[in-house]
């Protein structure tokens, strides 16, 4: 098989298909990215990917407990 016939490597991502945006924080209650990040996910750059990877798990004390309950 040449590397033209392989399919391309899949993306990682922190979707996890629970689009909910919270309107007080603008971070998508499922994944805790800015609407901006998941709309040009595909096209950032690898490294710009993991920084934001990185960011998530802080941004997730930026929505208020009681609306992440729906996701528990």
């Amino acid at each position: 098989m040449s590397t033209e016939d392989r399919p391309a490597p899949s993306m990682r991502t922190p979707c996890i298909k629970a689009c909910i945006v919270d309107g007080e924080s603008g971070l998508c209650m499922g994944c805790y990215r800015r609407l901006n990040e998941v709309a040009g996910w595909s096209k950032m750059s690898p490294e710009a990917r993991d920084a934001v990877m990185a960011e998530l798990p802080s941004r997730r004390s930026l929505i208020r407990p009681e609306k992440l309950a729906m996701f528990s």
